[in-house]
């Protein structure tokens, strides 16, 4: 995640905490991310280096008609300052801080085989009793991991995983001799 992305996404946050309007900005974002990437125009009316700020704030303007203020002020500004193509980035980053303010943890579980519901359950668990706050997690099956867990928290990345586990001894044994 860039630092710039970070700075517009923390002054949206705190635009939006100040008025209280964090869960409407939020909902609008992400629809908005949503349509960004499933409506091929509204992406290329955004990316496009060629077209001129001004036709894309009009473009836009139509498309933001009836959305919340400061969405609307934050996405325009983006055009502006030619950012526009980097609202998925920006939204991302947007809710993280939302969930990290929330006192939430956004987790990502890589297994080698697919957990039951239960299992999942416990492993989320341990990790909200050893983090003290609520976990949100995406679950994905690697079976190249062989055995263990993999777990991505933001940039942190724990890999317990038996593929890892090799990966590192096989990185002692070559540099011990």
């Amino acid at each position: 995640m860039a630092v710039v992305h970070r700075t517009y996404a923390r002054a949206l946050y705190e635009a939006c905490r100040a008025a209280g309007k964090v869960p409407t900005v939020r909902a609008e974002l992400a629809e908005f991310v949503a349509a960004v990437e499933s409506v091929p125009d509204l992406h290329a009316l955004l990316v496009n280096p060629k077209l001129d700020a001004r036709f894309k704030r009009s473009g836009l303007e139509s498309v933001l008609e009836g959305a919340d203020q400061i969405l609307r002020n934050f996405l325009l500004l983006l055009v502006e300052k030619h950012r526009a193509g980097e609202v998925g980035e920006i939204a991302r980053e947007f809710e993280r801080i939302a969930s990290a303010d929330e006192g939430r943890l956004d987790v990502e579980l890589t297994t080698a085989y697919e957990l039951s519901d239960d299992e999942a359950r416990a492993i989320l668990a341990q990790i909200e009793k050893a983090s003290g706050r609520n976990v949100d997690a995406t679950r994905k099956v690697d079976p190249a991991l062989v055995g263990g867990i993999v777990l991505q928290v933001g940039s942190l990345r724990l890999d317990a995983s038996v593929s890892g586990r090799l990966t590192r001894l096989r990185q002692d044994l070559t540099t011990r001799s």
